[in-house]
């Protein structure tokens, strides 16, 4: 590390870390090598002190300011790399480099109109680009558009069909719009003590459209030597860019589920990648109990994490759980392996016989591990996924006792138009 700053301060002809010289005084590319070498050692500070030591003496140097913007891209420093980027390319337009960082910037800001700004605007300068036409695609699924990316990209592969990342990109894309989909759910609980194992079935059919989706689905569960139906609907609506909502509802005439189940909950995109939403559960048996919920959701890369929590008011206190999620994707976002891990009541479960005691239910303790595997077939038309997981359950007849629970699930869903 000393050496490494040794040299620098060699090149540069004074201190570059705290920046004390005014004007840089040295042979710039040489000291632009070094600076790169910083960089794509996570010494990305140093870097960028030394670039801009260089731009104070060299401030049209293109290539240096270019990388400079990219340095901050990578640490999320989003507007300093726009502004570095802008500089260069209202006095360069021709530079295709930093078209295409700029447009990434404005992607991973979570700003799609702008990046399709850009990249129509960069098209102008290169009017048949593949690069650009794919990330211009990239930018109108980002906007909620996938019907205008799918025939960008197919536009794309007339030009150039031999274009892999275009032929995965338009795949993913058909995959996306295929607007039907049915599936089955089979899955079972295994208890250590007391309860003959429980088991739940689900039929599923979903459709796409251009406000949002909209699922149903009929549930059979078998559990206290009884069987029982449930109807379910679920709607997805688009409300604006980086705003949709989600609500339910739900029915059944068995005591195995709740009377009538509704919820509702909005999700908000936020910058850098991030998603929050708030919304209600409610479960009806002969009273109503309201569960609130909100969750906060991170995307990084091909991983996603996310923080539900629920909140139960009551006496003589609120009852609280959560889960976090864990999801690694492969190829798309149907490809991934995911780790649940919660603790507390969850009102997606169906698990528990209330008679009429869910107040007493949902403060319920409990600890819970859910491993999930999830992969497509070839022609990302035939879905499967399985999950395994164990949970250590507060008994409801024995406050203070617990038991384990082992489940076990799997689901097939068919995508088709």
């Amino acid at each position: 590390m000393k050496n490494i700053v040794f040299i620098i301060l060699i090149l540069a002809g004074g201190s570059f870390a705290y920046c004390q010289t005014q004007e840089f005084k040295g042979d710039p590319d040489r000291a632009f090598e070094v600076a790169r070498e910083l960089a794509f050692n996570k010494k990305r500070k140093q870097a960028q002190d030394t670039l801009l030591l260089i731009l104070t003496k060299y401030p049209d140097y293109h290539d240096i300011r270019s990388f400079l913007g990219t340095t901050y891209s990578w640490d999320g420093d989003y507007k300093k790399a726009r502004k570095a980027f802008d500089y260069v390319l209202e006095r360069s337009p021709e530079r295709l480099d930093t078209w295409m960082a700029t447009i990434k910037n404005e992607l991973w800001t979570g700003a799609p109109a702008e990046a399709i700004q850009k990249v129509n605007t960069a098209l102008d300068y290169f009017p048949e680009n593949v690069e650009l036409i794919y990330l211009k695609a990239s930018a109108q699924e980002a906007a909620n558009n996938p019907e205008d990316a799918l025939r960008t990209i197919e536009s794309n592969l007339e030009r150039y069909p031999d274009h892999e990342k275009s032929q995965i990109y338009q795949t993913n894309l058909k995959t996306r719009l295929s607007l039907n989909t049915i599936g089955l759910r089979s899955a079972v609980d295994l208890y250590s003590e007391r309860f003959d194992p429980m088991q739940y079935y689900t039929l599923r059919y979903g459709k796409a459209t251009k406000y949002g989706s909209i699922q149903a689905r009929l549930n059979f569960n078998r559990r206290f030597a009884s069987n029982g139906l449930q109807f379910e609907v679920d709607l997805y609506p688009r409300i604006t860019t980086g705003l949709y909502a989600y609500a339910n509802f739900g029915y059944s005439e068995s005591f195995l589920f709740p009377d009538i189940r509704y919820g509702a909950e909005l999700y908000k995109s936020l910058p850098k990648s991030f998603e929050i939403s708030a919304g209600f559960r409610a479960l009806q048996f002969q009273t109503t109990t309201t569960i609130y919920t909100g969750s906060i959701g991170w995307y990084n890369k091909n991983d996603y994490w996310a923080l539900r929590g629920y909140l139960t008011p009551g006496e003589p206190k609120a009852s609280m759980s959560g889960i976090l999620t864990f999801r690694h994707y492969r190829s798309d976002v149907n490809n991934y392996f995911s780790i649940d891990v919660g603790a507390g009541f969850s009102p997606e479960e169906n698990r528990f016989n209330f008679n009429n005691n869910q107040n007493a239910i949902v403060k319920l303790q409990s600890q819970k591990l859910n491993l999930g595997y999830y992969f497509s077939s070839k022609n990302k038309k035939n879905l499967w996924g399985t999950q395994a997981g164990i949970t250590r359950q507060e008994n409801n007849l024995n406050y203070g006792s617990y038991f384990w629970i082992y489940s076990f699930s799997l689901s097939w869903d068919l995508m088709f138009k």
